[in-house]
């Protein structure tokens, strides 16, 4: 009994890619800006000043079906359809994403972003009445704290004669928190708001500290002062407080991992803050990130983002990108995309697949009639032919992409093997072969000693050049093709740049293509050749080369045919963390 339900928690975690490691952590670089109004007046206020329907139902996020992806990888999945043993066993609870919480940016008057945030709204009744008209919705907008400060006085500036709006900074007040390796952000205690994050659920779940009960009192009086200050200060007691609480309480079931969500956001190629500000909306992929309505009215900001939907072509992204020595083998997943960038499609699908074979729907049938019939007159000859068949994976409608897939438990994976930090297990020997196995580890352990050297080495080279706004310079012909958008993620040369999406095989024809045997420059100023490895969100739709937005596919029944596009080495972790846990 407990399998089956092991096996069901991992399917449902399927839907939406593997997930990160078990752990909790507490933002101390986050701030909570309040907006409330009676009545409606708060959802009309900000309805116009977001790039979200606060009207209407969020989008879920896009799942990630990874059923078929190991007909190519070859990875054997059997593994990950139960949980470990040591972890407990839930019944399936469905991911669900309201109103409660959404994503979603704030533009200034040239349609320029802001700030991203993560909105929380909640209803107040006063004095327990049901007047709907006597209600309070507060929305709790938890913001990076690097824009914090421009967002409070972008609201003040068009708050104007709103006297039935209150903009308050509860910063000091309440605590936020992120819980890694769950789905299931139901059931969440008494004085906790919880939610999986908008985004994307494989990017955790967002908790907030709201309830006056976790905190004394006393020290729950606090001002709450129209167009109060933004000075928040570190050791804010009542905040403290709500820390310690969520602690105790997250220490029973996860342990504390502070700052993983550094690490796993910069993976998922995920910009925030002041990352983003001034760029538009598309560049950012916010579309891909729920962030953005298509079909409400109007707010600011609203034409240069809808100019760039529907009539514009995007030329530049923000995408993770992997910085390595270029004395380094290319990972497979890139050898696998560079083969497929430099010889086409359909001649670099049957170099890296071989005897895999493509068919249609007709095709399909006709060899399953035949393999009926062949069964039925029990010819050993014809038994042996299909199964021949049935070892040999097929594509349907398959189109590689140009550049590989990758959830952020992935391309940790990859990160960890490059960098040398993946544990060593012991070799099964025989007794009498016990010196010469000695002899072996040693041998390994010097190696990744040097390994390890090497990449504490180009970690620290690539922290010092890859600062904001540094140019990556092509060698090949000299032209900047990307910015740094951030610094690498902790422990890793993982950065995240807005590049130009031609030089990456995403837009136009072709003419210049991504290589595994590249060269850059990081800085202006910089010597020192490097190569760099970008890849794709997994959830990330496939991208049209006409212009640089979701492809759309027109024909429904193609769309169900074709297989994920997901490079192996996804799933390397897959199986650690897919338990369903309630908070």
């Amino acid at each position: 009994m407990a399998s089956k339900a092991a096996s069901a928690a991992a399917a449902a975690a399927s839907k939406y890619g593997p997930l990160w490691g078990r752990g909790y952590e507490t933002f101390l670089n986050r701030r909570i800006l309040s907006v409330t109004g009676t009545s409606d007046h708060a959802t009309t206020y900000l309805q116009g000043l977001v790039t979200s329907d606060l009207t209407s139902e969020p989008t879920p996020p896009r799942e990630e079906n990874m059923e078929n992806v190991h007909n190519l990888s070859g990875i054997d999945t059997s593994s990950m359809e139960s949980s470990s043993s040591s972890e407990p066993i839930e019944e399936e609870v469905p991911v669900n994403f309201t109103s409660k919480m959404r994503s979603t940016c704030f533009l200034d008057h040239r349609g320029r972003i802001l700030t991203d945030a993560l909105l929380w709204k909640r209803t107040i009744n006063n004095n327990d009445n049901t007047d709907s008209n006597k209600k309070t919705t507060e929305y709790l907008i938890d913001v990076p704290d690097n824009t914090a400060d421009l967002l409070f006085a972008h609201l003040k500036q068009h708050k104007l004669r709103r006297s039935k709006i209150k903009l308050v900074d509860k910063s000091n007040e309440l605590s936020v928190h992120a819980v890694y390796g769950t789905l299931n952000a139901e059931g969440a205690p008494t004085g906790y708001m919880a939610s999986m994050d908008p985004r994307h659920p494989s990017m955790g779940m967002r908790i907030l500290s709201v309830g006056d009960e976790i905190v004394d009192t006393d020290d729950a009086a606090v001002v709450n002062v129209d167009d109060s200050s933004t000075t928040t200060s570190s050791s804010s007691p009542l905040r403290n407080k709500r820390q310690q609480h969520f602690e105790t309480l997250m220490n029973n079931f996860f342990p504390s991992t502070p700052g993983t969500y550094s690490v796993l956001r910069k993976l998922a190629g995920i910009a925030e803050g002041s990352e983003i500000t001034s760029k538009t909306a598309l560049e950012c992929n916010q579309e891909f990130l729920n962030a953005i309505s298509f079909t409400k009215g109007c707010y600011l900001g609203q034409e240069l983002t809808a100019r760039s939907q529907f009539t514009g072509v995007v030329r530049k992204r923000i995408v993770p990108v992997m910085i390595v020595d270029t004395e380094m083998e290319v990972p497979r997943p890139w050898v696998m995309a560079s083969m497929i960038q430099d010889l086409g499609e359909k001649d670099g699908v049957e170099k890296i697949f071989g005897g895999m074979k493509t068919v249609g729907e007709d095709e399909e049938k006709a060899i399953k009639q035949e393999e009926q019939s062949s069964n039925d007159i029990n010819s050993s000859e014809d038994d042996k032919e299909n199964e021949e068949k049935k070892n040999v994976p097929e594509l349907k409608g398959y189109i590689p992409p140009p550049l590989p897939k990758l959830s952020a438990p992935g391309a940790g994976s990859i990160v960890s093997m490059m960098m040398g930090t993946v544990n060593m297990s012991e070799p099964k020997v025989h007794p009498d072969d016990q010196r010469r196995a000695e002899q072996d580890a040693e041998k390994y352990k010097e190696e990744l000693q040097k390994l390890q050297t090497s990449a504490d080495q180009l970690q620290s080279e690539v922290s010092e050049l890859a600062i904001a706004g540094s140019s990556i310079i092509d060698k090949k012909d000299g032209k900047t093709i990307g910015k740094v958008i951030s610094t690498p993620a902790p422990g890793t040369t993982v950065i995240l740049a807005q590049m130009r999406l031609d030089r990456l095989g995403l837009l136009g024809k072709g003419d210049n293509k991504w290589l595994r045997t590249n060269k850059i420059l990081i800085g202006d100023k910089s010597t020192k050749e490097y190569r760099y490895l970008p890849y794709l969100p997994l959830w990330w739709p496939d991208i049209d080369r006409a212009t640089g937005k979701e492809k759309i596919v027109e024909n429904e029944d193609e769309e169900l045919d074709e297989l994920p596009t997901s490079i192996d080495l996804n799933r390397e972790c897959a199986n650690k963390d897919t338990s369903r846990l309630v908070f």
